[in-house]
């Protein structure tokens, strides 16, 4: 469903059962309709306070996923209406998304780009590329994403740095010694940096880590190493990176998201020929979706029902 993926049902007397409308509405529509509507399912587009306010049945403002950045929350809570996500945890996006942390880190070692235009040219045997094997990687937050990635790169022979705000959640893993070699918190991002080969960027995008990857810290990190970014684009200090870009700092750049969104394609970063994109797909494989799906249909039955809702996380 795309933002504007509504819902509403009634209860039929005789069947004691839930009809449901589900309605695709494009973003220009939502003020006019919003109104009709009990559930909001929020899909790479924003949910503001003007339109919030319109939404006078509304209950759940969902996103399709984990981020919440697109819907106004503090609106949403002033008019009583519950903002939920959909925990990467539990629906295979942390999964999907470690994968393409994966994929990129790949190809930028393997010169992706370069490889395309050796191919066009019939030449053979280039470009020299590099292994994952035997690099030290540095995983930024530590959260569902980041131990999905961790698990990943063990096989590969390497070792791995994480920092995590709270090592003592409840949520980590029983093995996560087996997966990182050493961790630490926001503090220690400076001096992991330096020690590492390849950046992983898996944080959560707020007001203190808006522009986090910036100029101070692309400087810690050795000449000639990788940044990977399948997080929120604005995680990265867009003129930073472009500089370390420019300069050589940096050897390559792999990122599903970007500053802005959708992408500009003439973006002077992409004209690099060590940077490679993905249109911000690393959460959408039909595996993600389908049980992303499932959660969105149970969050409607439950409501309805007034049962306990289970599989989504509320923020307000």
């Amino acid at each position: 469903m795309e933002l504007g993926g509504l819902g509403s049902w009634d209860k039929k007397s005789t069947e004691m059962a839930v009809t449901s409308e589900v309605d695709e509405v494009g973003l220009e529509q939502v003020p006019d309709v919003i109104q009709n509507y009990h559930i909001c399912v929020v899909k790479n587009r924003r949910i503001d306070s003007d339109i919030i306010a319109k939404a006078t049945q509304m209950k759940i403002i969902m996103q399709y996923g984990v981020g919440l950045e697109g819907v106004d929350i503090n609106a949403a809570t002033e008019h009583k209406i519950k903002v939920a996500r959909i925990p990467g945890s539990t629906t295979g996006n942390a999964v999907s998304c470690a994968e393409m942390a994966i994929y990129l880190t790949l190809g930028v070692l393997r010169k992706q780009k370069e490889m395309d235009t050796a191919v066009n040219r019939k030449d053979l045997g280039v470009p020299v590329g590099d292994t994952l094997f035997g690099k030290t990687i540095l995983i930024l937050g530590f959260g569902a994403i980041g131990i999905e990635v961790a698990r990943r790169l063990r096989p590969f022979g390497v070792k791995v740095l994480a920092t995590k705000r709270n090592w003592s959640s409840d949520t980590l893993p029983c093995d996560v010694d087996d997966m990182v070699d050493k961790k630490g918190g926001p503090e220690d991002m400076y001096e992991f940096a330096g020690e590492a080969n390849i950046v992983i960027t898996c944080m959560a995008l707020n007001n203190e880590t808006v522009g986090i990857v910036d100029q101070k810290f692309l400087s810690s990190m050795q000449k000639g190493s990788y940044l990977v970014n399948i997080a929120r684009g604005r995680l990265l200090d867009y003129n930073a990176v472009l500089d370390n870009l420019k300069s050589g700092h940096l050897a390559g750049l792999g990122i599903d998201v970007a500053w802005m969104e959708p992408f500009d394609p003439e973006d002077s970063i992409l004209k690099f020929p060590n940077v490679i994109i993905t249109p911000h797909v690393a959460g959408v494989t039909e595996y993600s979706y389908r049980t992303m799906a499932k959660s969105v249909g149970d969050t409607a039955l439950q409501l309805h029902s007034g049962e306990p809702f289970t599989g989504i996380e509320f923020v307000n």
